[in-house]
């Protein structure tokens, strides 16, 4: 999941509608500045029946888990499941960096992978989720009318045919259905 600006209100809808026994790990990019801490974990950790936490190197993804990329480090997931955290140059002038970690997931995991475009500014995410597309996994962009910066969403529906176009308040039911 890559979000930007408005993303926190985003991730606490999206988020705050999935269950606890939700059965895939969910992986986020969200743009935030390099000296932020582990604040956005901890509040949303608060508010969700997910658990939410700062995703840490060599962890194992878990189900009922999601992972934030830490402040100024790209999140990457290897194809045994485990996450890395690089600290290599910023793509798309943001690390972390939404098009690392889609392309790293997409080559992991090819066709089970969705990735998911919310809100935000700037174009980081389109190539990523483009990656997901032509290794067989699906897509999912917020409708860009929904969200508070249209930019990723429209940038991401330039490049890519979406599966779904949803609002926010439909992504937890949808995510719900497609995992059952």
């Amino acid at each position: 999941m890559g979000v930007s600006t408005g993303g926190v209100q985003a991730l606490k809808r999206v988020l705050g509608g999935l269950a606890a026994d939700f059965p895939l790990p969910i992986l986020i990019v969200q743009h935030m500045s390099p000296a932020s801490g582990d604040g956005l974990a901890k509040l949303l950790d608060q508010l969700c029946l997910l658990r939410i936490k700062e995703a840490d190197e060599e962890e194992v993804m878990q189900g009922g888990c999601a992972y934030l990329a830490p402040p100024n480090y790209h999140l990457l997931v290897e194809s045994n499941g485990s996450l890395s955290l690089s600290a290599e140059k910023p793509v798309n002038f943001a690390r972390p960096s939404v098009d690392v970690l889609f392309e790293s997931a997409a080559a992991a995991f090819g066709p089970a992978v969705i990735g998911i475009i919310l809100t935000g500014a700037g174009y980081d995410g389109g190539r990523g989720l483009l990656r997901i597309k032509e290794q067989g996994g699906m897509a999912i962009v917020q409708d860009p009318a929904d969200a508070d910066a249209s930019s990723m969403p429209e940038h991401a529906l330039s490049l890519v045919t979406a599966d779904h176009v949803a609002r926010l308040t439909e992504l937890p039911g949808l995510l719900t259905r497609l995992v059952s």
